[in-house]
């Protein structure tokens, strides 16, 4: 009985480390390009009202990451992938919405809302290319 206990905890911080990976991949790599961006090529994607080209293009990247982020929770996960996926764009959608939801004004309002609704379809994207 021992044995059997441990090995569902493994399972279950398998699952867990899975989700975490997605997390991790996606929030490094946003964090990351927004950083390189900011400090090159697109200084004014920091400031208040960037303009709407430059939120367009990162939209696209973070949808990019996304699906990477669903990605690889699916191909780390032990075994139910797309269940890891969808706690995983469920996570998303919940920190951008909370982030739509605190940083009102701070950007064109389309923006933040943009990436609550894609937050849930870009991951399911990254489990089903896993699954492939």
């Amino acid at each position: 009985m021992p044995a059997e206990i441990g090995g569902f905890h493994m399972i279950v911080l398998r699952h867990i480390g899975a989700v975490l990976a997605g997390i991790i991949v996606v929030v490094a790599l946003s964090v990351a390009t927004d950083m390189v961006l900011q400090a090159t090529i697109f200084p004014e994607l920091a400031h208040k009202n960037a303009p709407n080209t430059l939120l367009l293009i990162a939209t696209a990247y973070r949808t990019v990451y996304g699906v990477l982020g669903g990605y690889v929770t699916a191909k780390l996960a032990p075994n139910a992938p797309m269940m890891d996926v969808i706690v995983l764009g469920v996570i998303g959608t919940a920190a951008a919405l909370a982030g739509a939801l605190t940083m009102q004004g701070e950007s064109a309002a389309w923006y933040p809302w943009t990436l609550v609704m894609l937050a849930l379809p870009q991951t399911l994207l990254g489990g089903y290319l896993a699954k492939r």
